[in-house]
């Protein structure tokens, strides 16, 4: 793994500060595409924004009255017909009665699967409260169900030890439905701030919930916030929140590490509320990915489930809930309270380490299973042993394979020019076939880091003369000991994407060497009247590195 690198790992190869490439990487910019980065005015306490780090993992919870029909959560209501509308207010309400609903089994899942606190949607886009409020007929008590099932999911999962969060949409279809206003999101018409009855309507709403369920521990604004972020922290001042006060992006994970608070939301499939077909389910093993490279990043993972309007999750989402659940209770010790290492990953070798430095995880998510009983070795170029040095491999006692008496499983290591090499083998039987193709952790305790990544920042763009003709701009800052590096820049479409989430891939523009620190720049043929954003990078052995996703204007005119 990782061979052929040893020349230029030669001039690489410095002692370094501890943390610094992560710190380094998250000073290359404050965006992601389309987000407020201006994050300076949170109130969320220090120590509070650091318990929130700690944890890691958590369950989104995506439940309202239109699960009933498995459509998209509320955003049917845009663009829909007068009979639509009226269907949906006043007659959807009266058939949803979720026979089967039982939050105290969500919650033993969710503790099983390593969440550590929970948001629930209690009023999404639509308007429909999920909780007992005086503030609108439009709620879950005006149906045949006829319960609080905010009060009982939060009650749930404290019961588990899971911390309780809520999900708040400041936008809200019905009042729009109710004072004649055309449905839609993200123009000004809408927005409470210009519409004053709104903004009160909220904020009755929203003392509501700060005020009838006890301490909640994180708030997820969805939506303009900015007065209803300090009726919060003015209502429960050791609330943490989390969109509206820190960078949340949705189906995508940056491309760079950064030191602060940050949580990446992702469903299991397509959709965020249940959806009967149509919905292509991740697999296991690529929410765990997610896991991991939002922790190497720094970031928490907000992981959504969707139940089904009886009340019950949907096997697939279950079946995804119990393979991490599995994952996690061998490896969560890499997962909770960690922090970025000086590099996000090697390859398919991804950091987190402990934040107070005493240890270092190797999560290595090979592209190839691990077979059980087989050794394997492998090289970090970014780890440099020291006389204290220990390796070992979560879960397993390194002393016993399962009938092979004479194998002796204990992982040994030895430090080269080129980097740390650990000789290992996954020896734990987890399942009843020899590949199980997730990830292995590798433990490692009083380690240093034995290079210094080299930085990239994002630059300016500006449309040419011609059409559709682009000129993106970004600056190598650091070469960290490389005599020549390849740069170049991403970009990808985001037209009809939330400010927040981002589906499209990336495309790459051909790489240039440069052979010292500087500006560089492309010329990329797209479209004028487009909405696009992009990054610049740089490119090394061990992986690439990322500025700042900046959005990329229509040109002018267009």
């Amino acid at each position: 793994m990782f061979t052929g690198y040893r020349s230029w790992l030669c001039c690489f190869l410095v002692t370094a500060v501890c943390g610094v490439g992560a710190v380094q990487m998250a000073a290359q910019g404050k965006a992601i595409a389309g987000e407020n980065t201006d994050f300076t005015s949170s109130q969320n306490k220090a120590d509070r924004d650091e318990w929130f780090r700690d944890q890691g993992f958590g369950l989104f919870i995506h439940w309202s009255v239109d699960s009933q029909l498995g459509t998209t959560i509320s955003h049917s209501l845009v663009g829909a017909s007068d009979d639509y509308l009226n269907r949906f207010f006043n007659d959807l309400p009266k058939t949803f009665d979720p026979t089967r609903f039982d939050p105290s089994e969500w919650a033993r899942l969710a503790k099983l699967a390593g969440a550590r606190y929970v948001v629930f949607t209690t009023k999404h886009h639509s308007g429909f409260a999920m909780y007992d409020t005086k503030t609108t007929p439009f709620n879950i008590m005006n149906t045949p169900f006829h319960r609080d099932a905010t009060a009982e999911i939060l009650k749930a999962f404290k019961d588990q030890g899971i911390a309780p969060g809520v999900y708040f949409s400041p936008d809200d279809f019905y009042w729009l439905y109710k004072h004649g206003k055309t449905i839609q999101r993200g123009i000004e018409d809408v927005q409470p701030s210009h519409n004053p009855g709104l903004l009160d309507y909220d904020s009755a709403q929203l003392r509501e919930l700060l005020t009838n369920y006890g301490p909640v521990d994180v708030l997820f604004f969805d939506g303009e916030a900015t007065s209803l972020r300090q009726l919060a922290w003015k209502l429960q001042p050791n609330i943490v929140v989390t969109r509206g006060a820190m960078r949340t992006p949705e189906q995508t994970i940056p491309g760079q590490a950064f030191d602060e608070p940050w949580e990446a939301n992702e469903t299991m499939g397509d959709a965020w509320q249940y959806q009967p077909q149509l919905d292509r389910y991740k697999s296991g093993h690529q929410l765990i990915h997610g896991l991991i490279e939002t922790r190497a990043k720094g970031g928490n993972m907000l992981l959504n489930i969707g139940p089904k309007p009886n009340g019950e999750l949907a096997i697939e989402q279950e079946d995804r809930l119990r393979e991490i659940a599995t994952w996690m209770f061998v490896n969560s010790e890499a997962i909770y309270a960690t922090r970025p290492w000086i590099i996000t990953n090697e390859g398919d070798i991804w950091f987190t380490k402990k934040k107070d430095g005493s240890t270092l995880y190797a999560i290595v998510d090979s592209s190839v299973p691990w077979k059980r009983g087989q050794w394997h070795d492998l090289v970090l170029h970014s780890v440099k042993a020291t006389a204290k040095t220990e390796v070992s491999v979560l879960g397993a006692n390194g002393k016993v394979l399962e009938y092979a008496p004479n194998v002796v499983p204990q992982t040994t290591f030895h430090m080269e020019s080129d980097g740390l090499h650990i000789h290992t083998m996954k020896s734990q039987r987890i399942w009843d076939i020899t590949e199980w193709p997730n990830p292995l952790v590798i433990r490692l305790t009083n380690v240093e880091p034995a290079l210094v990544p080299p930085r990239v920042k994002t630059g300016s763009y500006q449309w040419g003369g011609s059409e559709g003709s682009l000129k993106l701009e970004g600056e190598l800052l650091d070469m960290a000991g490389a005599k020549s590096l390849e740069v170049g820049f991403e970009y990808r479409s985001i037209v009809g994407e939330d400010v927040h989430s981002r589906t499209a891939p990336w495309t790459a523009t051909k790489t240039q060497t440069i052979t010292g620190p500087g500006r560089f720049s492309a010329i990329v043929d797209i479209s004028p009247t487009g909405r696009y954003e992009f990054r610049a990078v740089v490119r090394h052995p061990l992986l690439s590195l990322y500025g700042a996703e900046t959005t990329i204007r229509p040109a002018a005119g267009h």
